[in-house]
């Protein structure tokens, strides 16, 4: 009876060991990354990579570029994976992470859903003033989640605060003012599929907001929205705090929460005169200010606007400098063929804004076309020849520090080139070139293309070809 018993127990035994020590779980592996052994199911500590602890955020972002870091840290969104690499926007209580270019096959990118935990250990890398981390390894930690909630920095935002301690952080704004319609690609050089820029005033700040087609692409309810709006519009949205120079957010969501009331530059063109508008556009050049009224050269990237005697103080005229942002409200009106605002009130949008291009329009003066679709606009025109020495005021009646007139052709067409001596007077450059231009100097000018029965562009710079 005894030695059944003992070779019972032996045998026991012998499963026993057999089943702990199965060949296929001598040690257990994760090669798909979900946290468990891929042959047993047993939960798998993540590798902690020996003795290097876990960073805290505080500690991540004291961290010199191209050390190696290691943080916990929770997937909220990603935006792409090609080439068995995914990038990712990661956050945790304490604070946020970008992942670029981190190692997966495509099925690990699909299985690292919002609010999964991870350790990664990689090496800090700055792009532009975004940091990454680069170069990344990562463990999944189960039955460990965090989804994390927008923080509001709206105020932070129209304060002009720093930012960059919110860093890729999950955020909200509210109450953007949308100061022109989105472009495609940074330069507005892209069509539709590439990325929006969207540019917005907050508090007189200016920002731009990108519509990353990597993350919401072509298609998708934001990237259709964005597209729809005109400016005016105010909105609410949410999105991912990335920098590029500069802060520069991914968004994720926006909400219309009031129309707004502008007119475009061709609702402005198609209006009656006497009819009010508001407008949003960028001051060019200050052309005078005298009894509390101030006269600008403005545009925006759908047209341009001459805003006459707009009452201001001679701080805030001089406040109103080249590229600053403004809501005007005023009436349409008509002098001599220049159509104008009047009898306006304006409020600042921010500063450092839109400056365009100079528009080359010398083809069109040459084949004489029909240029008041470009009336008011920031222009240039190459090639011209003089025909005669500039005169002082229209019929030469005036002298030295009224306002030049020269007499030009375009290929076989005559026009009036002005230096408007309010804008552009006695002693500067321009008006002290223009005086000097005998017949036949050939020449390149930019100005503003103003109207005065018929076109009369004021010029502020004019160079003499060799």
């Amino acid at each position: 009876m005894k030695k059944l018993l003992a070779v019972l127990l032996a045998l026991t035994l012998v499963f026993a060991l057999t089943a702990c020590f199965a060949p296929d779980c001598t040690e257990h592996v994760d090669e798909n990354n979900d946290g468990k052994c891929d042959v047993c199911d047993t939960p798998i500590e993540p590798d902690d990579g020996g003795d290097e602890e876990i960073m805290t955020h505080a500690e991540y972002v004291a961290a010199e570029d191209n050390a190696a870091v290691k943080v916990k840290t929770y997937v909220q969104a990603k935006q792409s994976w090609w080439e068995n690499k995914g990038t990712f926007y990661t956050q945790a209580p304490d604070g946020a992470y970008f992942l670029y270019n981190m190692p997966c096959t495509e099925e690990q990118y699909n299985a690292l859903v919002p609010g999964t935990c991870i350790i990664v250990s990689g090496f800090k890398a700055d792009f532009s003033g975004e940091k990454e981390i680069v170069d990344a390894t990562y463990e999944i930690v189960p039955d460990d989640t965090y989804i994390a909630t927008a923080t509001d920095l709206t105020e932070k935002f129209a304060n002009g605060d720093d930012l960059l301690a919110n860093q890729n952080e999950f955020f909200a704004l509210k109450g953007a003012t949308v100061v022109s319609k989105a472009i495609y690609n940074w330069d507005g050089t892209g069509s539709a599929g590439n990325d929006l820029y969207l540019t917005v005033s907050i508090g007189a700040k200016l920002y731009t907001l990108v519509v990353e087609s990597y993350l919401t692409a072509d298609g998708t309810e934001l990237y259709d929205a964005v597209e729809a709006l005109e400016a005016g519009n105010v909105i609410d949205v949410e999105g991912f705090l990335y920098w590029y120079n500069g802060v520069q957010p991914h968004l994720t969501k926006l909400t219309v929460t009031d129309e707004g009331n502008v007119s475009t530059h061709a609702e402005f063109v198609a209006a009656e005169d006497d009819t009010e508008h508001t407008i949003i556009t960028y001051v060019q050049a200050k052309q005078s200010w005298w009894d509390n009224k101030g006269t600008f050269y403005t545009q925006a990237p759908d047209g341009a606007y001459y805003l006459y005697n707009m009452p201001c103080t001679e701080e805030q005229y001089n406040e109103l400098t080249a590229g600053t942002c403004i809501m005007v409200t005023g009436f349409k009106a008509d002098f001599a063929g220049e159509k104008e605002l009047i009898d306006t009130t304006y409020t600042i949008l921010g500063k450092g804004g839109f400056s365009p291009k100079a528009n080359d329009l010398t083809d069109a003066f040459a084949n004489a076309e029909d240029l008041f679709v470009y009336q008011n606009e920031f222009f240039t025109v190459k090639g011209a020849t003089v025909t005669a020495k500039a005169i002082y005021n229209w019929d030469g009646t005036g002298s030295e520090g009224n306002d030049l007139y020269l007499a030009v052709t375009v290929g076989e067409k005559a026009y009036t080139f002005v230096v408007e001596s309010y804008l552009t007077g006695n002693g500067t450059e321009v008006y002290d070139g223009v005086e000097a231009l005998e017949i036949g100097d050939v020449i390149d000018v930019e100005g503003y293309l103003y109207w005065y029965d018929g076109v009369q562009p004021h010029i502020v710079k004019v160079t003499v070809q060799e």
